[in-house]
This record gives C-alpha cells, structure tokens and sequence, in this order.
C-alpha cells in the first residue's frame, strides 16, 4: 500500500471510530426535551446527542392513572413501543376516538394528530419507547379540547385483520 492509501485507511478508520455505532445507555438519557403534561421524555438519539439526521429516539413514561396533555408533533411521524403498562389512546378533534395497546405493540400516529395517552392502570407505569421522524422533538401542547364524554373505539382493521365481533 502507499502512504497515501495508508493515509486514507487510518482516516476512514478513525472516521468510524468517532463517528460510526454509538451506544447510548439506558441511565444516560437527556431529559432536556420537549414535554408535556403528565409524561416525561427522555432522549436518546437526536441530532444534539448522536448527530442523527432524519430520527429521534427515546422514551416516554407515565405513572398510573395519569393522563398526558393534549398535544401532536407537527409535520412528524411517531411510532410508540409499548413495553410495560396498558396505553390507552384517544385522538381527534374532540378526542372522540380511542384504542389500547400492551407491552409488544406499536402504536403509529401520523402528523399532526391531536392525541393523548392515559394509563388507565391504577398501580403500574406506563413505559414505551418513542421514535419520530425528525431529529429534534416537535411537541405542539393543545390546551383548548373539549373532549366527548364517551370516545368511539377504533380497531386496526385490514384485509387480513378484521374487526372483533
């Protein structure tokens, strides 16, 4: 090999070094991101902490028979990881729509959705693992919904996937 292809190996090599996988451990999440009411946000992976382009990643708690603020995420897509607990989700204008999810399911909430997460548990906290399609947290509070008393509840239904009887 010449110097300069040893030049180019040793900085491709450091390059990956400093800038390839990076493990972010569970005790080391940065709580400094946007919140709302009633949960609390950790980040893991975000443009500040990791340099990540086009994700955010991190986790999202709440304790037992708490509810979140009304809120959405703008122009972002959201993906919610259930761990442990029972997320229970109403969503709409008027939050008129809900359905629940358990540890192993996803929950997928596209832009601009107005929604809120309850954990109806009376003793266990919720915990999930949150993933959004921009690198920074975008959270839009809503502070003016006046929710239906008894919210329409909605079941994933698709061609493979039909609706409980």
């Amino acid at each position: 090999m010449t110097d300069h292809n040893q030049d180019n190996a040793h900085d491709q090599h450091e390059h990956w070094k400093h800038h390839g996988v990076q493990v972010i451990k569970g005790d080391r999440l940065d709580p400094n991101t946007a919140q709302t009411p009633g949960m609390f946000r950790q980040a893991a992976i975000n443009h500040a902490r990791v340099g990540a382009q086009k994700i955010w990643a991190g986790t999202v708690s709440i304790q037992p028979n708490a509810k979140t603020g009304v809120h959405h995420h703008g122009e972002l897509e959201s993906v919610i990881y259930v761990v442990r607990g029972k997320a229970r989700m109403r969503w709409g204008e008027r939050l008129e729509f809900v359905a629940e999810a358990g540890p192993g399911d996803f929950i997928y909430v596209p832009p601009f959705v107005p929604h809120q997460e309850i954990n109806p548990s009376p003793d266990e906290p919720l915990e999930c693992v949150l993933v959004r399609s921009d690198n920074e947290a975008v959270v839009v509070n809503i502070t003016d919904v006046d929710p239906v008393e008894q919210p329409e509840e909605v079941y994933w239904v698709d061609p493979i996937h039909k609706q409980p009887e």
